[in-house]
């Protein structure tokens, strides 16, 4: 029995996007804490016109992971992002889970 879903994989998307000639960036997440939205591994990606595919909070905080990938993408130059429900930067991107998460974000090509 093949299961079959609509969920696109980012690193399949990621990859046709690149073949595609567009600038990529991906962020996964490396660490967690507490209640966290997604587990280590999780990947977002986003292109340079700001599409993205994937996930590396279920929504919390993709808006302030995107517009890094953004700058990671203009600059060549990765960045480490860390959110937690301590961390102000975190209530106002929306991650109030009680966990934390530290999502590395790089440019792929």
């Amino acid at each position: 029995m093949t299961i079959q879903t609509n969920l696109t994989d980012p690193l399949l998307t990621a990859e046709h996007w690149m073949e595609a000639g567009r600038a990529v960036a991906i962020a996964t997440v490396i660490e967690t804490w507490g209640s966290a939205p997604r587990p280590v591994g999780s990947h977002l990606v986003v292109d340079g016109d700001g599409n993205f595919e994937g996930s590396v909070s279920g929504g919390c905080v993709e808006g302030a992971v995107v517009t890094a990938a953004a700058e990671v993408i203009a600059a060549g130059k990765a960045q480490m992002l860390e959110f937690g429900v301590a961390d102000e930067t975190a209530w106002r991107a929306g991650l109030s889970c009680g966990g934390r998460i530290r999502v590395f974000v790089e440019r792929l090509g």
